[in-house]
């Protein structure tokens, strides 16, 4: 992102013995991968990776039992089960991991290390979105049981050199000499992704990697709630030691743009004709039925966003487009104390205006589930019965923009990718 002039009070990344599923016991590494925690759709997508292999690193960061501190003390002993069957083991010395991720349309390249933890207001890393309490106390258990972080933030900056296929300098030019290397493992996930890493241990490229970092700050793309969990669980020690540090991947947009999605929201208790019905008794959108499949639904939801907000609901086998909100009700409904751009984004008014002044509906697990993937909200809200609102994404620019300002967006207004596949790279803080 932008340099901070001095050189320490930037990124500092060491180098830490990660923690990998040893080939010969898998049946393949793209078996044992998940994806982060939250973008697994549960319950299907859990029995799915569940059932992929039963060393699927699923069974470590969504542990299923009867209670939430069973689960946790489950993952702890299946960690050590894995640990003394040789299923994990640490690599031989402290490393930074290259990482790859390539589809075929983006290739995407960055460094996976222990990053030191700072406060918001220090200006190192910047979230951009709030966070559920109950979630990061959930997290955070869990890593306080099991002493590990199981999968890395994603966090990005912007390098100085190396863009619009210039040659890199500094962190840069080190992942691109690395990934000429042979790599330490290399598989294909069945999203269609390739994944390579390598270990980056040379003392010279290390010191070239930290004095580059030195000068950069980053923002959050995805990942907050374990951010939010490292430095609630750093603030609980005595002393320093390996919790100051936590597990991220960290990405010169730069060179690497990011992909910007939108999350949706599943409304369970809440009937697509009932959701029409509040709007209609309000007046506060306008509200047209498409009879159209679900992509050209998403490009008609495009064009109206261009001209302001505008949300698709789901759920009773039609679209519903709804745009043009009222402006009295706007500024009725939406906080005066922050920026115009916070004000006008889609996640703010959704919340603001639509759920907590024209549905009444509470930010609670047992009221709205977030969900990636657009196909499956539709196919939940329709099996359920419940009402899913599509959203459009932000622009990477708003995003970043408003960290600048120190201003958080509504929880779960983006999904920045592609996302790490957990799995590949662990870090114990018990290994040393």
């Amino acid at each position: 992102m932008t340099t901070t002039g001095r050189t320490d009070d930037g990124l500092r990344l060491i180098p830490f013995r990660g923690l990998r599923y040893v080939p010969e016991r898998v049946g393949s590494l793209a078996a044992v991968t998940s994806p982060p925690y939250d973008v697994v759709v549960r319950p299907d997508g859990l029995l799915h990776l569940e059932s992929a292999d039963p060393y699927n690193i699923v069974r470590l960061i969504l542990p299923q039992a009867a209670t939430p501190r069973a689960r946790h003390q489950q993952a702890a002993l299946t960690l050590d089960d894995w640990l003394s069957e040789g299923v994990l083991a640490p690599d031989p010395e402290p490393a930074l991991y290259v990482y790859e991720q390539h589809d075929g349309g983006l290739l995407q390249r960055g460094l996976i290390g222990a990053l030191a933890l700072s406060e918001p207001s220090e200006g190192v890393v910047l979230p951009h979105e709030d966070v559920m309490p109950h979630v990061v106390e959930d997290r955070a258990d869990l890593m306080r049981t099991t002493a590990a972080h199981f999968e890395p933030l994603l966090l990005t900056y912007h390098g100085d050199t190396g863009a619009n296929g210039s040659t890199p300098t500094g962190a840069g030019a080190v992942i691109e000499r690395t990934a000429r290397r042979e790599p330490l493992l290399a598989t294909t996930t069945e999203d269609g992704y390739s994944h390579r890493l390598w270990a980056v241990t040379d003392p010279a490229d290390l010191a070239e990697i930290q004095s580059d970092l030195a000068h950069h700050q980053a923002v959050i793309a995805d990942g907050h709630h374990r951010w939010a969990t490292y430095l609630r669980l750093r603030s609980e020690q005595s002393a320093p030691g390996p919790w100051d540090f936590g597990l991220v991947l960290l990405v010169d947009t730069a060179r690497y743009p990011l992909r910007v999605r939108a999350i949706h929201r599943l409304l369970h208790r809440l009937p697509v004709s009932d959701a029409l019905a509040a709007v209609a008794e309000t007046d506060a959108f306008r509200v047209r039925t498409l009879a159209v499949p679900l992509p050209d639904a998403l490009d008609v939801l495009a064009e109206a966003s261009s001209a302001g907000n505008a949300f698709l609901l789901a759920g009773d086998g039609h679209f519903h487009l709804l745009d043009r909100p009222d402006p009295d009700l706007l500024a009725r409904t939406v906080r005066t104390d922050r920026p115009q751009a916070w004000r006008e984004l889609d996640a703010t008014v959704l919340h603001s205006t639509l759920l907590d002044h024209v549905w009444r509906i509470p930010d609670a697990p047992e009221d709205i589930m977030y969900i990636h993937d657009t196909a499956a909200a539709v196919e939940q809200a329709e099996r359920r019965g419940g009402t899913a609102v599509l959203m459009h994404p932000v622009r990477e620019d708003v995003v970043r923009d408003l960290a600048r300002q120190g201003v958080t967006m509504p929880r779960k207004s983006t999904s920045f990718g592609p996302k790490p596949a957990t799995g590949l790279v662990l870090r114990s803080l018990t290994v040393n």
